[in-house]
Parts: structure tokens; sequence; C-alpha cells
């Protein structure tokens, strides 16, 4: 039979096919090919009653290592008007690794009842990113929200305390996440989300609940990854064609038109500074520092 992983806790791999779902176990070559199946998989599966047996894992269409899964069309950025405030960092990493992934980003700048997120939503839109400010105390923006979970599979990335369990108890409340306190101590709340898990919603797609994201770390992508990062900050193409140089990087060459439009204000500056900060991260990674 043919199925979709929708949870993976401990080696079980909880597998939905035709309205039921099976606990199922990896056969024993997975491990010694060093495969993992991730949350969001399409894979072939023996069943046995209940449970049954995991055989194969069909082509993905991407996979992404922090949050773990795998075929995604859209990924919800949570960011949060305070404790935590946004982070251009954070938002920019998962904005590049999305372009990387084909992936559609969707940044929600949540709890707007607690702070003016104008700014904000400004700086994404003026990159071209579409850009939702939300409140799940209020409920402004959730609409807007359900309109983009239509026909996908969709997956809920942000800091740690920005909001994301709240706003899936109201997109769906019959989910009935926990929600942890925000330690003010801190400015980040404990994470609620141990495990990564699917839920299949009202309108007609998958929903993953996932663990904070996190800083990037090398893998074995990191390469090609480092190669096309000028790529992944999409905003920047119109003017990289005009740039001096055919391997410009954009980071103060004489003649890039990149720096210059950030400079005329025509790319937003805290775009650009993420990119700085990545590329520096990246420039010196070789082969030989990939984790195996």
């Amino acid at each position: 039979m043919q199925g979709i992983i929708l949870k993976a806790i401990s080696g079980f791999y909880y597998v939905e096919a035709d309205e039921k779902v099976y606990e199922c176990k990896a056969r024993g070559r997975f491990r010694s090919e060093k495969i993992t199946p991730l949350v969001g998989d399409r894979v072939e599966f023996t069943p046995d009653g209940d449970k049954g047996t995991v055989d194969g894992i069909l082509p993905r269409k991407n996979e992404l290592a922090r949050p773990p899964v795998s075929n995604i069309d859209k990924l919800f950025i949570v960011s949060s008007a305070k404790t935590p405030s946004p982070s251009a960092l954070l938002i920019d990493r998962l904005t590049a690794l999305c372009a990387y992934k084909s992936i559609e980003p969707i940044i929600l700048f949540n709890k707007n009842d607690l702070e003016d997120l104008s700014s904000w939503c400004d700086i994404y839109k003026n990159a071209g990113f579409k850009t939702i400010s939300c409140s799940a105390k209020s409920g402004e923006g959730i609409d807007e929200i359900r309109k983009e979970l239509k026909n996908s599979v969709s997956a809920f990335s942000g800091n740690s305390g920005a909001g994301k369990s709240s706003l899936l108890n109201i997109l769906f409340k019959d989910l009935k996440l926990s929600v942890g306190e925000v330690s003010e101590k801190l400015g980040r709340g404990r994470h609620t989300t141990r495990h990564c898990e699917l839920f299949r919603h009202e309108f007609s797609g998958f929903v993953a609940d996932t663990p904070g994201f996190s800083s990037l770390e090398p893998d074995k992508e990191d390469i090609n990854f480092k190669e096309s990062l000028a790529d992944c900050f999409t905003d920047f193409e119109r003017y990289a064609s005009e740039c001096r140089f055919a391997d410009c990087k954009h980071i103060g060459e004489k003649g890039c038109a990149v720096c210059e439009a950030v400079k005329n204000g025509e790319i937003e500056k805290t775009r650009h500074a993420s990119y700085l900060t990545i590329y520096e991260e990246l420039k010196d990674l070789k082969a030989w520092n990939i984790k195996k």
C-alpha cells in the first residue's frame, strides 16, 4: 500500500492510508543505507493489522532538516511583536532556504494586538514576499492564513514563543496543541512541540506543527547552497545582472549593482545585512567540512 507519514517518534512511523493510521517500523536496510523517513514522506508499506512495515520512500519534492519535514509546498514563518521580537536574520535564513528548496515562504507577524508590525510587513512586502499581520488573540489575519492553506502541504516554523501553537489552535480547534508560557526573564518560550506531526485539515491539505527553527547547520547540500546563496535572495535578482563582474558576490565589490541598490534604498538594508552574515558563515565551507 501507499500512504503518507504523519508522525515519527522513536523509530515508529505513523502512516495514513485510506483514512486509517498504521503504526509502522522501517525495514532494516534503511539504517544500513543511512536513510531516515521523514514526516511528509509518501511511502510504500506492508500493513499487518493496525501495524506495518515501511518498505520504500517515494521520490521527495524537497526536504528540510530543521524542521524535519519533506514534500512541503508552503512554509509559514512565524515571528511575533515581542517576547520574542522579530529577528530579520532568522526570517531571512528561512526565506533563503525556501528559495533553495522551492518552497513558498509566507511570513506571519503574530501578536499585532501588542504592537504595530506594519514596518516589518513593509520590509518583506517590498522584498517580494507574501506577509500577513495577524493575532491569535484577536483573530485578525486568520481567514487570510486559512486561504493560503488550501490544497497544500504546509509547515509552520518560528522561534520559540512566537505563537505557532496558538495560531494552530485558532486555525484548527480540534488539534488542541499544548501552548507554553513565555519566560519573561529569557524572553522566549519553552519548546512545547516535541516532535513534528502532520495533520489533515478541512482545506484539502495537511499542516505540520514543528519544533522551533534554529541556525543553519552544514549538511551534505551546503556547498551547493553556498554557491547559490545570492540567488536565494530573490530580491537581488533584478539588480545582479547589472553588476560589473559576472561573478560578483555582492559584498562590496566595485561596480556591484546590488550594493548600489541597497545604498539607494531599493533593497532593504536588513536583507543585505542578513545576506552578508550568512555569506560569512558559509564562505570558508569546504567539502571536507561537511557532516556525513
